[in-house]
């Protein structure tokens, strides 16, 4: 492969290179949110800020940690965790946001997926359709844990993965419009339990490098609940999640040392 850092030790991309980047690595879309997550941190330094990419490392429980963000959608997520994964990461978060979909899924909550509806392009480049896209388990029970110690209202299930934000909400403007609508519908009678547009990627990319992911979602609100008119206030701070992901690493931090 072209060597397009031109020699200079550091992954095209996102501009780190070995050594800068711990072994567990929050991956939030927002870069804006790579500062959030990094409070959390002892010690955080900004190692990387290239294109949607800024990575900052740091220590939690005295080991070293990350995060970088991946920008929207799964092109930008699989290509971050390519050059982390060279760098030496092999244990992932993605602390974001989602739509819910399920009716119990409330403004507010945080939705840990188990698994992903592949419906974006970028994994179908990794590996057949027919082959899942799931989380880690080590990491959904570490996030419940993370959830549970920061007392959050969280669910567990298969989040949906897009690649069109606004297909999902004004279909019917589209040319294809009746097929997403289908699609919808049968991922609603599935219990699906929220929309987003990483989680899918990112898992396949995981089991191809063979590493560690996992995915905790904050509700910004639910477009299902709203249709049948029932409470749908828009939740747009994302401390809960990082929060609790915090947690999760720590108690992941703990269980790796235990091994």
């Amino acid at each position: 492969m072209i060597d397009y850092a031109e020699g200079s030790g550091k992954q095209y991309h996102i501009g780190v290179g070995k050594g800068e980047v711990g072994r567990y690595v929050f991956l939030p879309g927002d870069p804006k949110r790579c500062e959030k997550i990094a409070k959390y941190f002892d010690q955080p330094v900004k190692v990387g800020d290239s294109r949607e990419f800024v990575t900052y490392t740091g220590y939690l429980n005295g080991v070293k940690v990350s995060v970088t963000s991946t920008g929207v959608g799964g092109p930008s997520a699989s290509i971050a965790m390519e050059e982390l994964v060279a760098c030496g990461a092999d244990t992932f978060i993605r602390v974001g946001t989602c739509g819910g979909m399920d009716m119990n899924v409330q403004s507010g909550d945080l939705v840990i997926a188990t698994g992903a509806i592949r419906m974006e392009g970028t994994s179908k480049e990794y590996a057949p359709i027919e082959y899942p896209a799931v989380a880690d388990l080590d990491m959904v029970n570490a996030l419940v844990e993370g959830a549970k110690r920061v007392n959050a209202s969280y669910h567990t299930g298969v989040v949906e993965c897009k690649d069109a934000f606004y297909g999902q909400h004004r279909p019917e403007t589209l040319p294809n419009g009746q097929d997403l609508l289908r699609k919808w519908n049968a991922w609603l009678g599935m219990g699906c339990k929220a929309s987003e547009m990483e989680s899918a990627a990112l898992f396949i990319v995981a089991g191809y490098l063979h590493v560690r992911c996992g995915t905790t979602l904050l509700v910004v609100a639910n477009q299902e609940r709203e249709k049948q008119g029932l409470p749908n206030p828009q939740v747009h701070d994302t401390d809960l999640a990082i929060r609790s992901a915090i947690e999760a690493v720590k108690y992941l931090i703990e269980t790796d040392e235990n091994h």
